[in-house]
């Protein structure tokens, strides 16, 4: 079997949804006409992914406001002022702050998932937030009537649903977002809250079975905004150990923008396990310059000198548009990149005779 490869999420918005969006939050276009500029744009991102050959589809988180926030969209019990993420080059996101319990997902994956399934003729993943990404949102001060603890388990409750209910609607895999992973050990290099994050996460995936773990994956990179970064500078050594006592059955990691691939490569050796499947980026967001199909194959062979061909496949480092105001990368350069990938992949898989 040749080897695998899938996209991680986020393509870049069309032109048309975008001033779709910017219209319809002014008030200049009904909710009904925004639904009709973001089916237009699902159906050429699907159509446009599976002319790319890609085995694996998304929605390309079309009609998601931030792959982060999209369970929040409509909640009345939030504050704007919430933890700060500050990128590299001086711009930064914010989360917002829970005000008053209980917690729930007013929007489920799922329902992305759904939506796209029509326009699909091969199979669909769906990407879905971490557990400790919206850990986030419950405020330092805490809130009245209502415990960390108590906000944690309805957090716990609703995160499992959520990945659940994509399973059951015939998700091929679930990626859980876990790009806070490595910023965790910028805002506390002790690794406190690093290995908090861990734990919370395992809370959630030991609510499933290990035949439901293997099609279960976690993600992480060092964000990817706006042609920047939030934690590129933290050192993989610190966070891969951590990373790979999560209860998951895949692991896509960026390495592609990685300055030593190889000694990352190195330590994931040592610690992925048997049952797991380890997808490299070969492809950088990030970075405007369009990998060649031949680049993509050469940094495939490379990591196959460290993991063996049936437990490896590879992927993009990161979302190419995380956020749906994020216009730094061009449609036309995602899908180029994404189509070098997939074709590299597969020069890879002759290479090795798979």
């Amino acid at each position: 079997m040749p080897l695998r490869t899938e996209p991680i999420g986020s393509i870049p918005r069309p032109p048309e949804l975008l001033a779709a969006l910017s219209a319809h939050a002014l008030g200049k276009i009904s909710a009904e006409q925004l639904q009709t500029a973001e089916q237009a744009a699902l159906r050429d991102t699907i159509a446009r992914l599976e002319s790319t050959g890609s085995p694996i589809l998304t929605d390309g988180e079309q009609t998601k406001p931030s792959f982060a926030t999209y369970p929040l969209t409509g909640l009345t019990n939030l504050a704007a002022d919430g933890v700060m993420i500050p990128f590299a080059d001086g711009h930064t996101r914010q989360l917002p702050r829970l005000t008053e319990g209980p917690f729930r997902y007013a929007v489920r994956a799922a329902t992305f998932l759904k939506a796209a399934q029509p326009y699909a003729s091969r199979p669909l993943k769906q990407a879905v937030i971490s557990a400790s990404a919206l850990s986030l949102l419950y405020p330092q001060s805490g809130l009245p009537d209502y415990s960390r603890e108590a906000f944690l388990k309805d957090l716990l409750k609703e995160a499992e649903r959520d990945i659940r209910e994509c399973l059951e609607a015939g998700a091929a895999c679930v990626q859980i977002d876990f790009t806070e992973g490595r910023l965790a050990l910028k805002l506390d290099p002790s690794g406190t809250l690093l290995n908090s994050f861990i734990d919370l996460n395992n809370r959630v995936l030991e609510r499933f079975s290990p035949s439901e773990r293997a099609n279960i994956g976690v993600h992480t990179c060092p964000g990817g905004d706006r042609d920047s970064t939030h934690s590129a500078d933290v050192d993989y050594a610190g966070l891969l150990p951590a990373l790979f006592r999560l209860k998951a059955g895949r692991f896509y990691v960026q390495l592609a923008s990685e300055p030593d691939r190889r000694r990352v490569l190195s330590a994931i050796q040592k610690l992925l396990k048997p049952n797991q499947v380890l997808f490299v980026g070969v492809t950088d967001p990030v970075n405007p310059r369009i990998e060649s199909a031949a680049e993509v194959r050469d940094r495939v062979l490379e990591a196959a000198e460290f993991i063996l061909p049936a437990s490896l496949g590879t992927t993009d480092d990161c979302g190419f548009s995380p956020f749906a105001d994020d216009t730094s990368t061009s449609r036309e350069t995602a899908f180029a990149k994404i189509q070098n990938r997939v074709e590299g992949t597969a020069l890879a898989s002759r290479v090795l005779g798979i």
